[in-house]
């Protein structure tokens, strides 16, 4: 496992769908001790702060195809090849977001800088992290 880690920050603006769209400014956040995970921090005017671990693949993925099981799924809009459409599924509701393609696709260009495809379990160490929840129960 590596030592030396990095954090990557970006804040992007995403657009909640609805009758009058609202932008959102996202932190998306990378952690190379969390390789395989993107953080995204939902910041809304006025409301409270709500953070997604979202699949750093899944963000990849649905910048080119329907992706995505369960709470979180991602395509590309079929009406504007330059948004992607992020929704959001709990048992208290959803979310639709739209965001700017290329905003991801740059974010993710950073992340592959320093931690390529598939080279993630450089950076994670199972080991640890199933000693780590089985001691926590």
């Amino acid at each position: 496992m590596r030592e030396d880690h990095t954090e990557i920050v970006m804040t992007v603006t995403f657009d909640l769908v609805s009758e009058h769209p609202v932008p959102v400014d996202v932190e998306l956040r990378y952690d190379t001790r969390d390789p395989f995970a993107v953080y995204a921090l939902f910041e809304p005017e006025g409301a409270r702060a709500v953070q997604w671990i979202l699949s750093r693949d899944l963000l990849a993925d649905g910048l080119i195809v329907r992706t995505g099981e369960g709470d979180v799924r991602m395509w590309p809009d079929k009406d504007n090849d330059e948004l992607v459409l992020i929704e959001f599924v709990t048992p208290k509701g959803q979310a639709r977001f739209e965001a700017h393609a290329q905003d991801i696709a740059d974010f993710l260009d950073t992340t592959y800088e320093v931690v390529l495809p598939g080279g993630e379990d450089q950076w994670f160490d199972f080991d640890s992290e199933i000693e780590r929840m089985i001691a926590a129960g």
